[in-house]
């Protein structure tokens, strides 16, 4: 595995850290338990970690120094990117011809990286892009900053020298067909899991995390960025006890995550907004949790909110409804894979906060439709682990190690 710019041991939900950090981990520790070792290469971002750190069993987390340990934003990773490469084919070298099966990589400039390993060693090249520039810019919130041209000309590189792209969900799959010209048959579709066993029904956890029993409780988790659009919940809030003032004594907006990409300028905007619309009483800030501590907070909610401006699957979706807690999501992306609008949660076609005020309302206020949607919340989240995504993976690499030696032969 290649993941450059991210480690899997960093926290989901701040800084660059997110969606893609628990996808690299869990999948990993999947494979593993099904007898692949896996090696996962990533950028070290300080002197003091060790070179090699074992994740599981049968997984490793390689640093590799390239450029300075801290200080560098992603634009800046290209030109770090020879250093990287320098260091993982030196890492293999070491080792016995062959000792490479695959590489999966994961985000363009991980694909870059792992283009020339592919060449130089002869294996496949299995690429999952997780976003892309096309699909971003052309989504892009009104104060978001426009992902660089020069990440497009990456991207379509990678895409061009995979030998398999790995797609969330079917729209995914198409927007690589469509957007980048990729070859259909090099495209395999293989939905993102969700960990079961910790994100599952819970009783009995408002009081540990200081919310009131009959608490109206909207949640966001994840970065806080202009893509993510918590500014849409928190307006939404505004709108709602402007209509209902009687909701205020019961109402809470707990935001769960940090400031990540172009909201790193103003990481305090979303507090500034808040107390300008005049809800920060009801808004709590809380600072990035593990696994289990977010199932905790996903549990505790009433309805999970992810008015994203795209999204290339949604997994707070699914871990959210894996809780049994229903979602109000952005008709965008993978979300329409993820979330049964009707069923699972409620499906908003625009960003329009008037919108999602209706939408979140009607949860909270409804008490039959909330309990329907609890219900098929944890229906639908029966479709999504990482037991089968893994084996689908799994698969994958056996597919494309076949070909390569066909292609070979």
């Amino acid at each position: 595995m290649i993941s450059l710019h991210t480690s899997p041991l960093h926290q989901p939900g701040t800084g660059d850290a997110g969606g893609m950090n628990v996808y690299v981990v869990e999948l990993s520790r999947r494979l593993a338990a099904r007898g692949v070792q896996v090696d996962i290469f990533t950028r070290a971002t300080s002197s003091r970690l060790p070179p090699v750190v074992p994740l599981a069993d049968g997984v490793w987390v390689r640093h590799v120094p390239a450029g300075p340990f801290e200080g560098l934003t992603k634009h800046e990773l290209p030109g770090q990117l020879c250093v990287f490469a320098r260091e993982v084919l030196r890492t293999e070298a070491a080792h016995p011809l062959g000792h490479y099966d695959a590489v999966h990589s994961h985000y363009w400039l991980s694909g870059q990286v792992g283009a020339l390993a592919r060449d130089r060693w002869g294996v496949p090249l299995i690429h999952s892009m997780h976003t892309m520039a096309k699909v971003k810019n052309d989504a892009l919130a009104a104060d978001d900053t426009p992902e660089p041209a020069a990440r497009v000309i990456g991207e379509e590189q990678v895409v061009e020298a995979a030998d398999v792209l790995v797609a969330n969900t079917d729209l995914e799959a198409k927007q690589l067909i469509n957007s980048y010209d990729a070859e259909p048959g090099r495209v395999e579709v293989v939905h993102p899991g969700v960990d079961l066993e910790v994100f599952r029904p819970r009783s009995g956890v408002r009081a540990a995390l200081g919310l009131r029993p009959d608490a109206l409780v909207l949640l966001f988790a994840g970065r806080i960025q202009p893509l993510k659009a918590p500014d849409v919940l928190v307006r939404a809030v505004a709108l709602m006890l402007e209509r209902q003032p009687q909701l205020r004594s019961r109402l809470v907006v707990p935001i769960v995550g940090g400031p990540s990409g172009s909201g790193l300028d103003r990481p305090s905007a979303l507090a500034a907004l808040a107390d300008e619309l005049g809800v920060a009483d009801v808004v709590r800030f809380v600072p990035p949790v593990e696994q289990g501590e977010l199932a905790r907070w996903y549990a505790a909610a009433s309805v999970v909110a992810v008015p994203s401006y795209n999204e290339s699957f949604g997994l707070v979706a699914a871990e959210a409804q894996a809780c049994g807690t229903p979602v109000v999501a952005a008709a965008v992306g993978g979300l329409t894979t993820v979330v049964r609008d009707g069923h699972s949660g409620l499906l908003v076609e625009t960003h329009d906060p008037a919108d999602w005020a209706h939408a979140l309302r009607r949860v909270v206020t409804d008490d039959d439709l909330r309990s329907t949607l609890a219900a098929g919340a944890l229906v639908q989240a029966e479709q999504f682990s990482w037991e089968a995504t893994a084996d689908a993976t799994a698969a994958v690499y056996q597919r494309a190690r076949h070909r390569m030696r066909s292609s070979v032969g």
